[in-house]
């Protein structure tokens, strides 16, 4: 039976990913070695780590100035080490979810942090939009896609002038972005790019040594941009992955095409929703809707049938929709791999299941 994977993370990846590392594993680039044991300083990877960084620049028109890193720790390193090299006295950040309030939690450490707004009250289920920057911030922190509540800012914040910061770990090349507008954006791998593992760093290199507290190397953004990502061995496997979902990612047309797709698969499962009447979204403004993450609930007259519905899900080979333990309910991730044949394989699981019941 084929399977539908919905998971949040680690997520689903291409077949033409899938494949090609899998090649790589038994042979990789002709050389007779595998990659997982050839050396981070060979010509053959050297190729994979500048092919990979040029792509990540192109797909995403990234303009002069700017590094892409690949480094190890996932996003969660990036919660302090963004506030370490880019915090000198104050920062702004929005509370939208467990990840932004990860964030703050490490931001403090380094200097004061204004949360200009929070939907914590709410369980976060919107996106504040009347809040206010402040003008001295060093920057403003947000977390555009929030993979457990199913809310997302799928617009570069007007930020007064004040420089941002982004974690993109679940959104990241589902829609064009102006770079010119961060001093970082920062991605965990596994859920549009790789096996778990890297995480990429885009940064405005001009943002970095401006702060008077001592910074250890390897949490020195300056360090990984001196150094090509290669001060110590890279994460060599799910970089070279992260080079083929790039590579297939050009093939389908680019971030303007992938969004379009994305688009269209949230659109055919937030309708799904709507007209039903055992399910209902979580998310109830559909301008906070995330479109990687569709997070959503029995109504309460059905809601003992929860259970049931995932283990019949589970017999039309869909995988992963179980909701977060803080929210309940379901979870279906459509990342960039994710065909729109699975979509409509939940949709018509969701509306038989209905129509028995």
């Amino acid at each position: 039976m084929k399977k539908h994977n919905f998971y949040a993370g680690p997520s689903i990846l291409s077949q033409y990913t899938i494949k090609n590392t899998a090649d790589a594993i038994l042979n990789f680039a002709d050389t007779g070695l595998s990659v997982l044991e050839v050396s981070h300083r060979s010509k053959e990877f050297q190729a994979v780590m500048d092919e990979a960084v040029a792509l990540v620049k192109e797909l995403l028109d990234i303009p002069e100035g700017y590094s892409v890193l690949f480094l190890g720790g996932g996003a969660s390193l990036q919660f302090c080490m963004a506030p370490m090299n880019l915090l000198r006295t104050k920062a702004a950040y929005l509370e939208t979810g467990t990840w932004a309030v990860n964030a703050i939690k490490e931001a403090r450490l380094f200097g004061e942090v204004d949360v200009v707004a929070s939907s914590k009250d709410a369980n976060f289920t919107f996106i504040p939009k009347d809040y206010t920057i402040p003008a001295d911030a060093d920057y403003f922190h947000f977390t555009s896609n929030n993979t457990i509540y199913g809310t997302e800012m799928r617009n570069d914040p007007d930020a007064g002038g004040v420089r941002l910061i982004a974690d993109m770990s679940s959104d990241i090349f589902s829609r064009p972005v102006d770079v010119s507008k961060y001093d970082l954006i920062y991605a965990g791998a596994q859920k549009n790019l790789a096996p778990a593992g890297v995480t990429i760093a885009i940064v405005r290199d001009d943002a970095l040594g401006h702060v008077d507290r001592p910074i250890p190397t390897m949490l020195d953004y300056r360090t990984h941009v001196k150094k090509g990502s290669m001060f110590n061995t890279p994460p060599v496997l799910p970089i070279f992955a992260a080079l083929q979902t790039l590579r297939y990612y050009k093939e389908l047309g680019g971030v303007k095409e992938l969004e379009k797709m994305d688009l269209a698969k949230a659109a055919k499962l937030y309708d799904a929703i709507d007209s039903s009447r055992m399910f209902e979204g979580t998310v109830t403004d559909p301008s906070d809707r995330s479109i990687m993450n569709v997070c959503f609930v029995m109504t309460p007259e059905y809601k003992e049938l929860e259970k049931e519905f995932i283990d019949f899900a589970s017999s039309k080979g869909i995988v992963g929709i179980k909701g977060h333990r803080s929210v309940g309910g379901f979870r279906a991730s459509l990342y960039n791999a994710l065909p729109m044949e699975s979509v409509e394989v939940l949709v018509a699981a969701m509306k038989e299941f209905e129509s028995k019941r």
